[in-house]
């Protein structure tokens, strides 16, 4: 059925073709001077969203302990109200509707205080300063809807595995939408359910806003829906003599499937260890939020 959906923005139909968007490269960080890099550094504000359920505890707290310290802020949204970990209760089980609701708490209570909106589940790693590199000249008052681009039928939508990232644009646009029940209902309106990333990205087409595929400036995806052992195992077998190069993007920005002692590894790995005489100057730096507790 997604197959056969043609949706109209205002009178136009649109006839959209798959974008690629690339990171930029070091070149083109260098150009900046110095004084517009540190205001860039300071500028970007990320917020992230957690969809979370009771049965995902060991990976609530895995994920609040290591990379979700290195968003600007972040806070989990449940299906239910959960003792252990502070969170905000979405009071029902079903995704699409657990992250409707929190796209909209979201954009009420933080439009004027951040310009790119991050979304995962409990089983993404995310690299935030890796994903701020991505977004370092793409401007959010553009409608960019980000992340692992996916097809179903003539349906273009980035998948909740890898991530999704909503310009502020992006987030107006699905805020006015949200009521607006023949272009975004709750329930979808068909004769089965699709995933919350598919309903997500049809509101989205509605607004006129697409799906776009995040890779770096060698055409490596970024966002990444599986884990990095995986990406290594099928390395192994199909680039036997390029297992590392091969593997994925040295700017990857998620990884998915990861168990809580993965997610331990993947932050010792990220932001702790160092391989001594190896001076990385990176062009740009971005500052942890103030009073994190980061790494």
């Amino acid at each position: 059925m997604l197959g056969h959906i043609k949706i109209g923005h205002g009178n136009r139909m649109h006839d959209h073709e798959h974008h690629h968007l690339q990171a930029p490269n070091k070149e083109d960080i260098l150009k900046i001077s110095e004084d517009e890099r540190m205001e860039l550094s300071k500028s970007f504000q990320v917020y992230c969203i957690i969809l979370v359920k009771p049965k995902d505890v060991s990976l609530w707290a895995a994920v609040k302990e290591t990379w979700t310290k290195h968003c600007d802020k972040a806070e989990f949204f449940s299906s239910e109200n959960v003792k252990v970990f502070e969170s905000i209760n979405m009071e029902t089980n079903d995704m699409w509707l657990m992250m409707r609701k929190a796209y909209k708490y979201a954009f009420d209570k933080y439009r004027d205080q951040y310009n790119w909106f991050f979304l995962a589940r409990p089983t993404t790693f995310a690299i935030i300063e890796n994903l701020k590199y991505f977004l370092l000249k793409k401007d959010p008052s553009q409608p960019f809807y980000l992340g692992h681009t996916m097809k179903s039928g003539d349906l273009e939508y980035v998948s909740v595995e890898g991530g999704i990232v909503l310009s502020i644009e992006s987030m107006k646009r699905l805020n006015s939408l949200l009521s607006v029940p023949e272009k975004c209902p709750e329930q979808g309106g068909m004769i089965w359910k699709i995933s919350e990333d598919k309903q997500l990205a049809v509101c989205l087409k509605y607004a006129g806003v697409f799906a776009e595929n995040a890779e770096d400036s060698e055409g490596k995806d970024v966002f990444n829906t599986k884990s990095v052992g995986l990406f290594i195992k099928e390395a192994m077998t199909n680039q036997p003599n390029q297992v590392v190069e091969g593997c994925c993007s040295d700017m990857a920005v998620t990884f998915n499937g990861l168990t809580p002692n993965q997610m331990h590894v993947m932050m010792y790995g990220v932001y702790r260890l160092r391989a001594f005489g190896h001076i990385f100057n990176d062009a740009l730096v971005f500052l942890p939020p103030n009073g994190s507790d980061n790494d």
